[in-house]
């Protein structure tokens, strides 16, 4: 099997992430998700280009790398990861993603390290409930149905209304187009 770049990024977020997260009780597979997610996608917006190059694909719990378990299965194989389960007392099981090795983040810019430890930071405390409800939120989630693939340029959408500045700029840019036009 061909090892493709954007898994090997992938991975190595992962584990990047999993140790950055070790402190954190609420940090399990369903967060991981979630910051592998919003940090690509944040990246995209910012500079037109994700972190990892991950294909992101809408799941009930919210937006998942298409790949992540195959890429997390080979990082536990090659002993680089554990999935450790912890029960808690309400019946619930965490799956918490442990590295057993540093990652190698030469491979990335410190501009996505800076994304993914703000995203870690502002999902710090939140558990996988309270992280997924955050990722429904988000317009590219929404507009997908189960398994079908988050297109990266949806973090571009909004759903909210245009404010009165908006609104004026817009109708300013539609008459110089439509100046243009006649002239």
């Amino acid at each position: 099997m061909t090892v493709h770049e954007s898994d090997r990024k992938l991975g190595e977020l992962i584990l990047y992430v999993s140790e950055k997260s070790a402190y954190d009780l609420f940090f399990g597979s369903v967060k991981l998700n979630k910051i592998l997610y919003f940090s690509d996608f944040l990246a995209y917006g910012n500079r037109s280009e994700s972190i990892t190059g991950a294909e992101y694909r809408h799941l009930k719990q919210g937006p998942a790398p298409t790949r992540l378990v195959e890429v997390r299965d080979a990082l536990v194989a090659a002993g680089d990861l554990a999935i450790q389960p912890i029960q808690f007392p309400d019946g619930k099981t965490q799956y918490r993603p442990v590295n057993r090795r540093k990652a190698d983040i030469s491979q990335f810019r410190p501009e996505h390290i800076e994304i993914v430890d703000w995203v870690i930071e502002q999902l710090k405390g939140l558990n996988a409930t309270e992280t997924s409800d955050l990722s429904h939120l988000e317009l590219g989630w929404r507009l997908t149905r189960e398994y079908e693939t988050i297109d990266y340029r949806t973090v571009f959408l909004s759903d909210q209304p245009l404010s009165d500045a908006d609104l004026r700029r817009l109708s300013y840019v539609m008459k110089d187009e439509n100046a243009e036009k006649v002239a």
